[in-house]
């Protein structure tokens, strides 16, 4: 429901993107903005490092080029966001859409890079930056992928993406990846659960129990507190914060590029979904905040931006980015549709990633405070999901396409040695589960005949 905003503008105001609200009200607006995205922003980055081999808990010498992933998340979630919301030429909606760090990409990173150190990040780079270019070429033919991919094939794909990334999050919670592939025996122990614990609780309690910008920032204060807890038990180390800059450019071309087969099939894949992905939110904003539909000139503009985006993050060794739907949400409880706003977000974005020192605190954070909240943040995806799927009519033909598309997906992501004997571009493609399970679901969407609705 809407705040009250009165004081901010009458309502034909509200709901026009180039309006700007009192600067008094339009900064606090903006930070609203980060704080609802800031944890989901950096999370990708973590999780990729901690796969390569180079992220918390691995002693890594590598370890600094995490604090530079995180650097470059939140310069380029800011760049990316000032393509949307102020534009160049056919580049960007002009709405008030805000960009950051894509989880759904993390599946297929993950295969690509899994203890293979920081040298794998080049081939990363590789795929990010020609699938970014290839999702700016999606631009003008976006109104016919989004006829391609029913709530049945966007629905299952974010289920899957969220079924892939909760192991994530319980081996967080239980003292990371490096403490589970040594068999250390404080993996799992009750301190490391107890803190995870108290992140989800307090993230739980604040979300239900509070209103405005605290509930909006709900995960943001549960790792908080979980911070500070793990902070008297001894978790906590600031090391890298002191040998941080206090600024710095971003490095073009940082960890190399190597284009790869594997890497640049599977991002131009997903590259499609994100699009989508995209076209939703846009529809989403200006369904909340304007009560419209978005034209075909804004919808373009932000698929334009959102490959652009990815494209320029990559060549700076960040990674994809795409719409943020959190703020979506936050722009229908505000009720402020301004553009500008979100602008103001974007800099202080851009200003938090050209100080390492930030990126450095973020890494203080011990392994388990973040496995709390992202046990919450990938659940939501998981739930997102099937809320997707509520709106498919599940007549047999549609409980097939589910079925067979989830147990292969699901299948090969569970048991990836069934794939042993394939070349390894195949393997890799394959073994995310994500790939198969959406190819499957939209091959058979298009070739299986429409059954009478009686027969659900």
């Amino acid at each position: 429901m809407p705040i009250d905003n009165s004081a901010l503008g009458n309502p034909e105001q509200l709901k026009d993107p180039n309006y700007t609200p009192p600067m008094a009200s339009a900064i606090p607006l903006g930070i609203q903005h980060v704080l609802a995205m800031f944890v989901s922003n950096v999370t990708p980055a973590i999780i990729i490092a901690g796969a390569a081999g180079f992220g918390f808990g691995s002693k890594s010498p590598d370890f600094p080029n995490l604090i530079y992933m995180i650097q470059m998340s939140m310069l380029f979630a800011g760049v990316a966001t000032l393509f949307q919301t102020i534009g160049f030429g056919p580049v960007g909606a002009r709405l008030p859409i805000v960009q950051g760090t894509s989880f759904a990409f993390i599946p297929i990173m993950i295969p690509l890079v899994a203890g293979k150190g920081v040298d794998a990040i080049a081939i990363l780079m590789g795929g990010i930056i020609v699938g970014g270019l290839f999702h700016a070429c999606l631009a003008p033919f976006i109104g016919r992928l989004r006829l391609a991919l029913p709530p049945l094939v966007t629905g299952l794909v974010v289920l899957m993406i969220g079924l892939a990334l909760v192991k994530v999050g319980i081996q967080y919670a239980a003292g990371g990846v490096p403490a589970m592939s040594k068999g250390l025996p404080e993996f799992g122990s009750l301190q490391n659960w107890s803190v995870a614990l108290v992140v989800i609780v307090v993230t739980l309690g604040v979300k239900f129990y509070t209103r405005g910008i605290l509930s909006v920032s709900a995960v943001l204060i549960g790792i908080i507190a979980g911070y500070i807890v793990a902070y008297f038990m001894g978790m906590v180390s600031f090391a890298n914060i002191g040998r941080a800059a206090v600024f710095a450019l971003p490095n073009p071309l940082h960890f190399g590029v190597e284009f790869t087969a594997g890497a640049i099939i599977g991002f131009c894949l997903m590259a499609i979904v994100s699009a989508v992905e995209t076209v939703g939110d846009v529809s989403g904003i200006t369904k909340g905040g304007a009560g419209r539909e978005a034209t075909t000139t804004e919808l373009k503009g932000a698929t334009f931006a959102d490959g652009f985006g990815t494209f320029i993050a990559g060549f700076f060794g960040g990674l994809p980015n795409t719409s943020f739907s959190q703020n979506v949400g936050l722009i229908a409880m505000t009720g402020v549709m301004s553009r500008h706003v979100v602008t103001i977000g974007a800099i202080f974005l851009i200003v938090a990633g050209l100080i390492p020192k930030v990126g450095a605190i973020i890494s203080s954070v011990p392994i388990e405070v973040l496995g709390g909240g992202v046990i919450v943040m990938f659940g939501m995806v998981a739930a997102a999901g099937i809320s997707l799927l509520s709106d498919v009519t599940w007549n047999r033909r549609n409980m097939i396409i589910f079925a067979i598309s989830i147990s292969l997906g699901l299948g090969l992501q569970l048991v990836p040695g069934a794939l042993q004997h394939l070349p390894g571009t195949a393997k890799v493609l394959l073994s995310s589960g994500l790939l198969p399970a959406a190819f499957l679901a939209i091959i058979l969407n298009l070739i299986l005949p429409e059954e009478a609705t009686e027969e659900g």
